[in-house]
């Protein structure tokens, strides 16, 4: 009974992690996932520390979740670990609207955005 094992998403080289509702636009996450991409896990995880960006601190916990799933779930070393993706997509929009002069109304989209870690392990 119940159903079988799901396939897994990844190769057996790599492991990920899904982050989802950060409040912020997918254009500005994007800019974050720029970072990272392609670099060393723990150079990506000092340039997350020091940057400036208010959603760098909520990446950089992705990140760490990332390399966590792929040393206790895949078994992979953590010192030869690469950010071989970082994906940023749309999520919800919540509508509120402000009062403006003469009885008129403007519109605020507040947007929401996820994003997919992948660590890849190298073998050099």
């Amino acid at each position: 009974m119940g159903q079988d094992k799901n396939a897994r998403r990844v190769k057996d080289n790599e492991a990920m992690a899904y982050g989802k509702y950060f409040q912020t636009s997918p254009q500005k996450l994007n800019l974050i996932a720029q970072t990272i991409r392609g670099k060393n896990a723990g150079r990506a995880l000092i340039d997350l520390e020091f940057s400036n960006r208010r959603m760098a601190g909520d990446v950089r916990k992705l990140l760490q979740s990332a390399i966590a799933n792929a040393e206790n779930n895949h078994g992979l070393d953590v010192y030869r670990l690469v950010v071989a993706e970082a994906n940023v997509g749309k999520k919800l929009k919540m509508k509120r609207f402000r009062a403006r002069a003469r009885g008129r109304a403007a519109r605020i989209e507040k947007k929401f955005s996820n994003m997919m870690i992948v660590v890849r392990e190298t073998e050099a």
